[in-house]
């Protein structure tokens, strides 16, 4: 008969305990990995980084996609509630694949393929998502004050101060070289482009702004221009505000899209959105390089920024 200490005994359990949850992990992931109706989903498993934490990618194919041909590309944030509501935290999506897919079959943009990627985990959304240059320019003071802000159910805002210059290296430097040697892209920048809500659409704005030879349009929905949940002595707004006047390139070869809803979160837009409006007007932006749209009646959600997904679709790929 053979014994086995105490010790040995705990060792073992501990590693069974080990792999059954890492198997349990794996059984979970691959059971709430989103589907598609329309073209197909490729699932690149915890892509690495040097710059930001790891995490799935997700990559859509329009149908009858083929090696032989090119693509525009575009880029989404909060990649995980685009395709699938049952895999989202809301049960809500965008419906990405079914409306890229019907107006690419009606012939109203260039075929382009999707690079979701998911927004972090642990709380570091708005931290990886807020424009880290505003940010810094604001005073010690008032980073101080922001970075202690509450939502309103008394979590915190910010887990970590912004860290958005190291998501964009991520996107430039790593993701966007992987997706242009591993699929049938059109690299260059008037075929590049990206695309978010909320805080998703000012780092699509600010992705624009510093790499103005890698992105040809942004798309920003509902764009989170207070920056935080109180617009109370909030200097946020007006922090933007100059960045987009010294930072945003002049229009010729750039497209903008900027849009909002009226109703919940979104009712705090309208006035902020117009001073960007100015501002876009003033430099030089018109309705051929530049659209802002308001969504009457509609809330902050992907149910509500799927109902207009194909705005922004069309304006930055529709087909001559």
């Amino acid at each position: 008969m053979i014994r086995i200490n105490t010790q040995l005994k705990v060792t073992l359990v501990a590693v069974l305990l080990l792999l059954t949850e890492t198997c349990l992990a794996d059984v979970l992931s691959v059971e709430r990995m989103p589907r598609v109706s329309s073209g197909n989903l490729i699932t690149h498993v915890s892509f690495s980084s040097a710059h930001i934490p790891s995490r799935n990618i997700y990559v859509w194919l329009p149908d009858n996609y083929s090696s032989e041909k090119r693509y525009d590309v575009l880029y989404m944030h909060d990649g995980q509630g685009l395709f699938d509501a049952s895999v989202a935290w809301n049960q809500q999506e965008w419906g990405v694949d079914e409306t890229a897919a019907e107006l690419i079959a009606a012939g109203s943009v260039r075929p382009f393929m999707v690079v979701a990627i998911p927004s972090a985990t642990n709380g570091l959304r708005h931290s990886e998502y807020f424009p880290e240059k505003p940010w810094l320019s604001l005073t010690d003071t008032q980073r101080a004050t922001i970075i202690k802000a509450t939502r309103d159910g008394g979590s915190g805002v910010f887990v970590l101060p912004p860290y958005s210059d190291s998501y964009l290296k991520f996107l430039v430097d790593e993701l966007k070289p992987f997706i242009d040697s591993t699929y049938a892209t059109k690299p260059d920048r008037e075929s590049t482009f990206i695309l978010g809500s909320s805080m998703g659409g000012l780092i699509s704005m600010y992705a624009l702004a510093e790499y103005p030879e890698v992105f040809g349009g942004a798309a920003c929905l509902s764009s989170h221009w207070p920056g935080i949940f109180d617009m109370q002595n909030n200097p946020i707004p007006n922090t933007f505000y100059r960045y987009i006047d010294q930072s945003v390139p002049l229009p010729g070869r750039h497209r903008f899209y900027f849009d909002h809803g009226t109703e919940d979160l979104d009712a705090l837009y309208p006035p902020l959105q117009a001073e960007v409006d100015k501002l876009m007007q003033s430099k030089g932006y018109s309705e051929e390089n530049w659209q802002t749209f308001i969504a009457e009646g509609e809330n902050h959600s992907e149910n509500a920024w799927q109902k207009r997904l194909h705005m922004p679709l069309l304006f930055l790929l529709g087909s001559p």
